[in-house]
């Protein structure tokens, strides 16, 4: 089974390869053709000089040609001992190249080096202060957004809910938690403003709705008294709740709003410490938890937030898009001229970068030698003949033209030991 895909650039390498193994053995037979020509001149003529040359030239890149051969074949086809190199030791090649990689790539000094040297930082700042670039990201953001929240069905949410969140809920101890989170948002009084807000939706409702209010005390009043009377006291009666209610939002330390305050600490101080309360609240918790009811309404909820949200992300004049690309802005604004918070994003990406390269850096660097393992050995061969092949014929050619000088210097040096001598 082959697991190396040919690319569209292999046939231009292999155009490249028999280029160069043309040049390289052209040369190799040009130095045969001037051997064979020149070899009834004596020695010390020109054309023996020549002569010599051209047989140090052949030399030269017979031995460099078998040298290129020997690592990815058999010369010739002959099995002649540390011939076919890459075949014979694919596994050891990928298991060294593991190796190096591991250990001057995937460490943590040279990660954390080449993000100082790529200042991240600024160049995102300074890239997302244009307005293109940032709808360019925003548009990225919300393909990815889209992507995810279609991939999410519905019944799986349900399923997931019903099966093991609410599951995992029910069997552990809520009330004590609750309680202490009451106790907290009282102590904070973060509630306050749910409060005001109820109070003046009930005053607004009041405001807009007497007749209603009317209706319900005159149903309740006594049908001995006079119908003058009741009207006086209703009056009086909607007016107070008027303005008990606007006192209720106006005043901080009301009565109403203080009493409202221990209620709610009794409630969270019962929560964690009444066994009564806390069973109480248990029972109520799992009756809520295991209601049928429950993962039909989550669901029905999930698909109305995943509508909203694929139309938000949809739409870019949308409140969604805007906030945005507010956000970005001010993004782009920090990373450029703040430089504490450029170094502080920039360290703790470092760290993640570090985390990963040390704890799964000997595992990624892993891959190269099981998928070196994979490979044909044929296959193997030839497409990494296919990437460098083109470069080693250089050595051929360099051979060549070595070979002939080499050659050249050395009849030149015996031609003058003879006429010394």
């Amino acid at each position: 089974m082959s697991f190396l895909t040919p690319s569209p650039a292999d046939e231009a390498r292999r155009s490249a390869l028999r280029r160069m193994r043309l040049i390289a053995t052209g040369l190799l037979v040009l130095a045969a053709v001037i051997f064979v020509a020149t070899l009834p001149f004596e020695d010390a003529s020109v054309l023996g000089y020549v002569n010599t040359a051209a047989e140090a030239a052949m030399v030269g890149a017979l031995a460099d040609w078998f040298a290129v051969t020997a690592i990815f074949r058999h010369p010739l086809g002959l099995p002649i001992p540390h011939t076919a190199l890459v075949k014979k030791r694919k596994d050891e090649i990928g298991r060294n190249l593991e190796e190096f990689v591991d250990d001057n790539f995937l460490t943590e000094e040279i990660a954390r080096d080449r993000l100082a040297h790529a200042q991240i930082g600024m160049r995102l700042g300074v890239w997302l202060d244009d307005a293109e670039h940032r709808q360019v990201a925003l548009r990225e953001m919300a393909r990815v957004a889209r992507v995810g929240l279609q991939r999410i069905d519905e019944k799986e949410v349900r399923t997931f809910l019903t099966d093991v969140v609410l599951p995992r809920l029910a069997e552990e101890p809520a009330s004590p938690i609750v309680g202490d989170f009451l106790a907290g948002i009282v102590e904070d009084k973060a509630h306050r403003g749910l409060i005001d807000i109820g109070v003046m939706e009930l005053h607004d409702w009041l405001a807009q709705n007497p007749d209603a209010f009317v209706a319900v005390l005159e149903e309740r009043a006594p049908t001995w008294t006079p119908k003058w009377v009741d009207d006086r006291v209703i009056t009086w009666t909607y007016q107070q709740a008027l303005g008990w209610l606007e006192a209720i939002h106006d005043d901080p330390e009301h009565p109403a709003k203080n009493a409202i305050d221990d209620l709610l600490r009794t409630l969270a101080s019962d929560l964690q410490q009444d066994p009564t309360v806390m069973e109480r609240a248990e029972a109520l918790k799992e009756r809520v938890l295991t209601h049928p009811q429950v993962g039909e309404t989550a669901e029905s909820l999930w698909v109305s937030i995943r509508a909203s949200l694929l139309r938000s992300i949809d739409d870019p004049s949308s409140l969604a898009w805007q906030r945005g690309d507010g956000w970005l802005t001010e993004l782009s604004e920090k990373l450029r001229t703040d430089e504490e918070f450029r170094g502080g994003l920039e360290s703790r990406l470092g760290d993640v970068v570090a985390f990963f390269v040390n704890t799964y850096g000997a595992e990624l660097a892993q891959v190269i030698s099981h998928t070196v393992e994979r490979w044909d050995v044929d296959e193997a061969s030839e497409r990494i003949e296919l990437f460098v092949g083109r470069d080693l014929q250089f050595i051929r050619i360099n051979g060549t033209i070595v070979g002939a000088l080499a050659g050249l210097l050395i009849h030149t040096l015996a031609q003058l030991v003879l006429q010394l001598t």
